[in-house]
């Protein structure tokens, strides 16, 4: 296996795991399912760096998928 396909496959599973991780309470369903709830939410410290983890490793996935096929080519 090529190195940048090991490290991608790494990387899907960290980004699995952070999403899995985030809050079930900003999630959209639990939006619906609350009358008093507006549907807005300040992310704020823990909270707020994850989800801000999970961004930078998402990027790094999507750069690392146009890198496999580009060198597949």
């Amino acid at each position: 296996m090529a190195p940048i396909l090991i490290l991608q496959i790494i990387i899907s599973i960290i980004l699995i795991v952070l999403v899995t991780l985030q809050s079930k309470e900003s999630s959209l369903g639990s939006s619906f399912s609350s009358v008093t709830q507006t549907g807005f939410h300040t992310k704020r410290g823990p909270e707020k760096a994850l989800y801000l983890i999970t961004i930078f490793t998402g990027v790094i996935f999507v750069i690392l998928s146009l890198l496999n096929i580009l060198l597949a080519r």
